[in-house]
Parts: C-alpha cells; structure tokens; sequence
C-alpha cells in the first residue's frame, strides 16, 4: 500500500489506529471493571478491538513502504522500531475484549441459574482479567503516545520555521 489520493497511505491509516487504539483501550478498561458495561456494549467490544487489530498492520505496512521513500536518518528508524512494537499491545487488547465479552455473555446466561456463592468465586478472576485490561490497555495507549511523538518528530523536525513568515499581514 503506498499512495491514497496522492498522499502516503501511512499518514491517513494512521489515524485511525491514533483514535481506535485509545478507543478500545478505554472501552475494555470499563467493560473489565464493569460487568454491566461489558453486557451493554456486547458483540461491539470484540469487533471493535478486532479493527483496530487489523488496522495497525496496515499502517505498519503503509509506513514501511513510505520508509523506502524518504530520507532514511535516526528519527525515522526509531519511529519505524516503535511502530513495529505495537502489534503485540493491540494483541492483547483483542484478547482481552473476546475474553471480556464471553465473561459477560457467559454471565447474563447463567446468572439465573447460578447460586450466589458460585460469582463470588469468580471474583477473584474479574479483578485480575481487569488489572490485565487495565496494564495492557495502559502500555496500549502509552505505545501509540510514543509512536506518534517520534513519528512527529521524523516528520517535522526540520519541514517548518520556528519563526513566523509574516505573510499575515502585519507590517511591523
């Protein structure tokens, strides 16, 4: 994938893995705490997880092809390093909204026929799948900070003037 409209098909995926990645991040976080949340929002978890999974191997495959097509300095390998760490956060971000999901599928089930005693021992498996969710929705969101920072930087770090043109009209 190289060019989309005559721009690099990597600076548009980009941003959807810059809003799906949070999203699902912070959508997994209150449907693990939450287990109504998690009812609620249903099937949308897991295939909301399962775009943005796919979307960040079309970026990461979009960049790669722009890689090949720019200067080719320090900047730029490590926002390409970066950007090839990501998969495996947003891995786990899937993984944990199927296992999410089923929990709550599995939980509106049963929960009529269940006897009380039996979903306090489950609890003790919700507090750690949301400690996961939590950990891994964090590294997530802290992953594509770090991506984009240093992909702002090999972009811009030497396209723009730090001082003003005064093409605004000001004569003084």
């Amino acid at each position: 994938m190289g060019l989309i409209n005559g721009l690099p098909a990597h600076v548009l995926l980009v941003h959807f893995v810059v809003v799906l990645v949070p999203l699902t991040a912070l959508a997994l976080a209150v449907c693990a705490i939450w287990r109504s949340a998690a009812q609620r929002m249903g099937i949308v978890l897991p295939l909301l997880a399962l775009v943005t999974l796919v979307s960040v191997p079309l970026a990461t495959q979009a960049g790669e092809w722009l890689e090949e097509h720019v200067d080719s300095d320090a900047l730029v390998r490590r926002h390409a390093a970066l950007g090839d760490g990501l998969l495996p956060w947003v891995g786990g971000l899937f993984l944990l909204a199927v296992l999410v999901w089923w929990a709550a599928r599995r939980g509106t089930a049963s929960a009529t026929e269940t006897p009380r005693g039996t979903r306090r021992s489950a609890a003790p498996v919700h507090v750690a799948v949301a400690v996961l969710s939590l950990v891994i929705a964090a590294g997530a969101v802290v992953d594509v900070y770090r991506i984009g920072d240093s992909g702002a930087k090999a972009a811009w770090h030497d396209g723009y003037s730090k001082a003003a043109s005064g093409s605004d009209g000001d004569d003084h």
